[in-house]
């Protein structure tokens, strides 16, 4: 861990707006974490507002092994209210607890899921991430849990009831990269004209 978190941690001083500090969680690596480390992790995870830093300590969390992050992914889940982190929040979960205690939560998902549209009619953002390789597939060709085919299944339903210009425009790689499948100015200008004549 790097003298900028460390110094965090210690001081309970959480800058957001400080480069180094930004850096400094930006450019984790999950290899290079120590045992020492996730308690530091984990204290920011909970205490930082600014969702990308947020998003880049839970991917690291997620793909460390340690029996002792199965209650903070549970608290995570709870905490995040965009469905990508909160499947973030599963895929880091579903190493410790049995599939019991997923269909529960993904039954949770689900529900709240069914209820985007009403508020979000194009949610196409947290509809790629749910279906890209990184997302609902991965958790489907690990655990083959049926509760996840359900999942995917809504997700793939909400999806396609979109118009076109919402969709296809980038996904997730299986490492969490974007893929950009159009341009973003493509993808300004489809939206821009979808709006004009609606």
């Amino acid at each position: 861990m790097n003298k900028a978190l460390s110094s965090a941690y210690e001081t309970g001083s959480f800058y957001e707006g400080n480069m180094d500090f930004r850096e400094s969680i930006l450019n984790l690596e999950p290899k290079l974490i120590e045992v020492d480390d996730l308690e530091t992790l984990k204290l920011l995870y909970f205490n930082v507002k600014d969702i990308s830093l947020r998003h880049k300590l839970l991917l690291v969390l997620r793909d460390i092994y340690n029996p002792q992050l199965s209650e903070f992914f549970q608290k995570a889940y709870k905490k995040e209210r965009d469905l990508g982190m909160k499947l973030i929040a599963v895929r880091g979960l579903v190493k410790y607890v049995e599939e019991r205690e997923i269909t529960k939560i993904m039954n949770y998902f689900i529900k709240t899921l069914i209820k985007r549209p009403e508020h979000t009619p194009y949610n196409y953002k947290e509809y790629e991430y749910l279906r890209s390789p990184s997302g609902l597939p991965y958790l489907i060709k690990e655990y083959k849990y049926n509760c996840f085919h359900q999942v995917l299944g809504q997700v793939e339903k909400q999806y396609e009831a979109m118009p076109f210009q919402f969709k296809h425009h980038y996904t997730y790689d299986e490492n969490d990269n974007i893929v950009e499948l159009r341009s973003l100015e493509e993808t300004e200008q489809m939206i821009e004209d979808f709006f004009k004549i609606n």
